[in-house]
């Protein structure tokens, strides 16, 4: 039985603070600004009660929160033009299967933010059942408070409990990120409003400007690609995982199939399609090499917190649900021989490792 909440709108205080976003000066000269006392109380953690019977759950770094192993991406079905009825029976089914983290971002689905939309019809009366996340690709402050604004107002939410800025990999995006009126400002801006309760910071494309970026900030998680290519190319496992786990923050996994094309059971579209849809980075010739099972489990074996898998069907839902209920971790052996397996196919399971960068 779905659990139904009733959360106060807070919408005209998104308004109210994306006009404070634009008047820093005036702020500046009237002294802080007064949160209205319903933005000042704290957002209740989310509890899916069906999560601790479901899978095991590990620690969302210091926030305290217990999150299931396995977690719902918001892309695949979810980030597919009008398909509500395939994406919102998907976001129950995971709720109701005990996933309580959901990850989403402004810029899945297009212009139209499809992901968002379908998560904010569910969220709209299971709201305190789910973790949510999203990000700002914005690498302003002005720009990424708007991005928020329209977030939230699709979410049908008042708050996130998670705002990242999304896939940062280069110099160039952390020098826009911190400088002066750049996107860190409306991170900070928004948690303290209390309209998102952490921040994090995502990436794929290399190591290293992640890791100068939680150098310089103490972000509460971070999302990162890692999957059982990772060693071949640009390794985060080596460069990255380990000064995440010294800060102790939450370490969610993503990439774990890499759009299918790490596992057996794939076929490669034509090299037409294949053109339009990764822009000719990496051209696979075959499909991968690994199970879904040794796919999951080589990530979860890591110092992870949960791995986030979009998914295409409630059958590949259902399957993933159940590998995260049998989980145990490899062993050293195990896992050294996937790295192994994957060697031939994994510059195309790490396709998002090539893009050029500005």
């Amino acid at each position: 039985m779905r659990k139904k909440e009733s959360v106060p709108s807070l919408r005209p205080n998104r308004r109210e603070f994306l006009k404070l976003g634009g008047l820093a000066a005036a702020a500046a000269v009237v002294g802080p600004v007064a949160v209205p006392a319903v933005a000042q109380a704290a957002a209740a953690a989310p509890l899916n009660p069906a999560t601790a019977g479901a899978m095991p759950t590990r620690n969302l770094g210091k926030t305290g929160y217990r999150v299931g192993i396995f977690s719902l991406g918001g892309q695949a079905a979810l980030e597919r033009g009008r398909n509500d009825a395939v994406a919102v029976p998907l976001i129950n089914r995971a709720l109701d299967l005990g996933v309580n983290y959901i990850d989403t971002s402004s810029i899945y689905g297009g212009p139209e933010r499809w992901s968002e939309r379908y998560i904010g019809q569910v969220m709209k009366t299971r709201r305190a059942e789910a973790f949510l996340a999203s990000k700002t690709k914005e690498r302003t402050r002005d720009a990424s408070l708007k991005m928020l604004e329209k977030s939230l107002e699709l979410l049908q939410t008042d708050h996130l409990d998670l705002w990242q800025l999304h896939d940062v990999g280069t110099q160039a995006d952390l020098d826009a990120i911190f400088a002066k009126g750049g996107a860190m400002e409306a991170l900070l801006q928004a948690r303290d409003q209390k309209l998102v309760r952490y921040l994090g910071i995502t990436g794929h494309h290399r190591p290293d400007s992640l890791a100068e970026a939680i150098r310089r900030q103490p972000f509460d998680c971070i999302l990162m690609a890692v999957n059982g290519a990772d060693k071949h190319h640009f390794s985060f496992m080596d460069q990255l995982l380990p000064l995440a786990v010294e800060k102790q923050m939450g370490i969610v996994g993503m990439k774990i199939p890499a759009r299918g094309r790490i596992l057996s059971s794939w076929t490669p579209p034509s090299p037409e399609q294949q053109k339009h849809l990764w822009e000719g980075v990496v051209e696979a010739k075959g499909p991968g090499t690994l199970q879904m099972r040794e796919a999951m489990y080589y990530t979860l074996s890591l110092p992870v917190s949960t791995v986030i898998i979009g998914c295409d069907s409630i059958a590949q839902l259902d399957e993933n649900v159940q590998l995260a209920r049998d989980f145990t971790p490899l062993s050293e052996a195990q896992m050294a021989a996937i790295v192994q397996k994957t060697e031939p196919v994994s510059q195309q399971a790490l396709f998002f490792r090539f893009f050029e960068r500005a």
